[in-house]
Order: C-alpha cells, then sequence, then structure tokens
C-alpha cells in the first residue's frame, strides 16, 4: 500500500510539472484527486477493509499525499495565469473604447468664445474670490444702493473686521467686476469677454441655482456706440443658434453700472420671447473709477448666462439637471 501512494504522487507530480495549461492541470486533479474515479481517492477508499493497524499508519499517508499534491496543483495554476495567453479570435472587430464626453455647459462655453474671439474679442479670466470693492462698488452699486438686494450674496467669513471695502471679501455674483479690473491696466480701444462660474444665495429650482456660469463682454472705444452693440450681439446670436430664424428686441431695463441698459430678447418660429441677457452702455461712473475720462471713451457691456443659453440650444427643462452628476444625461452630448 505505501508503494501504491508513493507511486500514484510521484506520477502526480510528473504530470503537473509536465502540464501547459490550466486545462491539463484540473484534468490531473480529476485524475487523481477526484472523488469517483481518482486513484489516490480510491486508495482512501480501500481503507475500510485494512486490519486497524494498517489503518493508522496507511491513513495519515494518504492525506499527507493528497495535501501535497493540492499545493502543487494550486502553484502550477498560479504560475499558469501569468504566463498564459487566452486565445481569441482576431479576426473580429475589435472592442470599442467608449470615449468621454464634454459637458453641455463646457461645450456651449467653447462655442461662445469661438464665435466672440472670430469677432476680435480676446478672452479674460478673472477671480472668483473676489472684493466688495470690485462687485460693487466700482460698478456704481454703493453700500446703500438698492440694487445690492438684486444680489444675495455669500459673504466671506473673516477673522478681523474688513478695513475697506478692498478687504471685504465674498464670491462674486456676476462677472462684471473683470470690467473695471480690466481698464485699470489696459488701454483703450479694446474689446474683451469674460466666462467665469458666478454664485448667489439663491433658493433652486428649475430656473434658479447658487452655483451658475456668466459671460461677460466689454468693448471701449472712442466712437463705440449701441449700433456696435446690437450688431455683435445679433452676428452672435444667430451663430449659437445657427440654422434658427431669430427676431430680437430690445426692451428697457435697469442695471446699475450702464446707461440706458436694455435687455435682449429672442424669437424663434412659433415660440414665445425669450430673455437672453442684459446690456447697455458703460455708466460714465464705472469709467470714472477705472480712471478713464467718460468724455474720451465710450462703450458696451453686456452679460448673459451660459446655462440660459445652454437650456435654450438644447431643449433642457430644468438647470439642476447640469449638476446632478447623472452620467445619462451627459453622454447625450
Amino acid at each position: 500500500m505505501n508503494k501504491d501512494i508513493d507511486t500514484i504522487q510521484s506520477e502526480a507530480a510528473e504530470a503537473i510539472n509536465r502540464a501547459k495549461t490550466s486545462e491539463e492541470v484540473e484534468a490531473i486533479r480529476v485524475r487523481y484527486l477526484g472523488r469517483k474515479e481518482g486513484l489516490l481517492n480510491n486508495v482512501l477508499k480501500s481503507l475500510k477493509d485494512l486490519p486497524l493497524e494498517e489503518k493508522r499508519r496507511i491513513g495519515p499517508l494518504a492525506q499527507q499525499a493528497r495535501k501535497e499534491i493540492e499545493e502543487a496543483i494550486d502553484f502550477k495554476l498560479k504560475s499558469l495565469v501569468e504566463f498564459e495567453i487566452p486565445e481569441e479570435d482576431i479576426t473580429l472587430p475589435g472592442k470599442r473604447s467608449e470615449t468621454g464626453h464634454l459637458h453641455p455647459l463646457t461645450k456651449t462655453e467653447n462655442e461662445i468664445l469661438r464665435i466672440f474671439t472670430s469677432l476680435n474679442f480676446s478672452v479674460i479670466d478673472g477671480p472668483e474670490l473676489e472684493s466688495e470693492y470690485y462687485n460693487f462698488d466700482v460698478l456704481n452699486i454703493p453700500a446703500d444702493h438698492p440694487a445690492r438686494e438684486m444680489w444675495d450674496t455669500f459673504w466671506i467669513k473673516q477673522d478681523k473686521k474688513p478695513k475697506n471695502s478692498k478687504d471685504h471679501y465674498l464670491l462674486r455674483t456676476h462677472t462684471s467686476p473683470m470690467q473695471v479690473r480690466y481698464m485699470e491696466t489696459h488701454e483703450p480701444p479694446f474689446q474683451i469677454i469674460v466666462p467665469g462660474r458666478t454664485f448667489r444665495y439663491e433658493a433652486l429650482d428649475a430656473s434658479h441655482e447658487a452655483n451658475f456660469s456668466q459671460v461677460e463682454g466689454l468693448m471701449v472705444g472712442k466712437d463705440v456706440s449701441f449700433a456696435n452693440f446690437k450688431f455683435v450681439i445679433e452676428q452672435f446670436l444667430k451663430s449659437f443658434f445657427k440654422g434658427k430664424k431669430i427676431e430680437f428686441r430690445f426692451r428697457s431695463s435697469y442695471f446699475p453700472f450702464v446707461e440706458p441698459g436694455v435687455e435682449v430678447d429672442i424669437k424663434f418660429k412659433n415660440s414665445k420671447w425669450l430673455e437672453v441677457m442684459g446690456a447697455g452702455m458703460v455708466h460714465p461712473r464705472v469709467f470714472e473709477f477705472a480712471g478713464y475720462n467718460p468724455r474720451d471713451w465710450q462703450g458696451f457691456a453686456f452679460g448673459c448666462g451660459i446655462e440660459r443659453l445652454a437650456m435654450i440650444k438644447y431643449n433642457i427643462p430644468d438647470i439642476r439637471m447640469f449638476y446632478n452628476g447623472d452620467l445619462r444625461f451627459i453622454k447625450q452630448f
């Protein structure tokens, strides 16, 4: 019986060593350790016919042989996994990797910037953490101005009491602070476009978000007029909504940093009038804050919500869809 166990263990070790695939190793397991016809298992089954002393002597030897064969099989399988190459039909078409998707706001902003750069506007960036001075004061909105109620502001908690409005910080409520920031360091004529995120403490609903994106435009020169503004904005909107016939409407409105101020509405065929932006001629006080003589220079400014334009263009009913992180929404663009 000892000889049988030694022979089985030796044959199994040689077979395992010669095996080149996991299928061959599995066949060896069945041949030597299988429950029904395994050679070593047959030895264990025959123990019942042996005297007690023989059982006590042969049983441990058989169990030890089983353990060593199992360990040899496991080691062989691990080594084969590292080197085995699965058989594949190389004539089949390759599996396409799913490409990423640009967020609709990114696509919309890129399209806006493309159009304005084609109109010779320069793209400028500005800080999201802004001072009260640039966000309000220089835009003709002093501390006691009722227009400040229009902007529900996120103020930054500061350890020390601010000395003045330049040291009093907030999350910018619009991209308009870049008007004076840019004019302080640049001489006209120029025309710029300023995209960026803005923040307002608002109740969330289908058309309002606490975090949203705007794009600001500013054009300053000796003879810049409202007619120039009308041409630029109509060209932009016609390009942005390419393929659609658009009607335009300019309504009088009030913004402290422009005079006169207007709101721009558009209308497609069989649709209602849609408000898309606020604008106007730069207020003389804003030029004075920037160090310009308002008798020498004039210009126009405008601002529009990127979400607003994207919702109109892609027929998106709820602004919150831009920020819910649902990939099913993103993959449509």
